[in-house]
């Protein structure tokens, strides 16, 4: 029963905005601390330009990292896929009381 009430709770746009935009900050972070440019990033992931990366980090245009891109990204730096969702926890928190 559980299961059910959770795929009725409706996502808005604002909560959803905040959750790719959290993904965003930390794989910018990620990045940063690896000492990756945005261009180096999306060369290793096989992209021919910056634009993935830059719009999935800032949000711009709705463009949002997908799971296979975090998958992609967790691997070429060397990180756990769980680090590119936290703080998720925190905006979920008000929303799923």
């Amino acid at each position: 029963m559980k299961q059910d009430k959770l795929l009725e709770l409706p996502f808005d746009e604002s909560v959803e905005e905040k959750i790719h935009r959290k993904i965003g900050e930390n794989v910018k972070k990620l990045r940063e601390k690896h000492g990756f440019t945005q261009m180096e990033l999306a060369q290793e992931l096989g992209f021919k330009s910056v634009s993935v990366i830059l719009q999935g980090e800032i949000y711009k245009n709705k463009q949002h990292f997908n799971i296979i891109h975090i998958a992609k990204i967790a691997c070429v730096l060397k990180e756990p896929v769980w680090k590119f969702f936290e703080g998720v926890d925190e905006i979920l928190k008000e929303k799923c009381k």
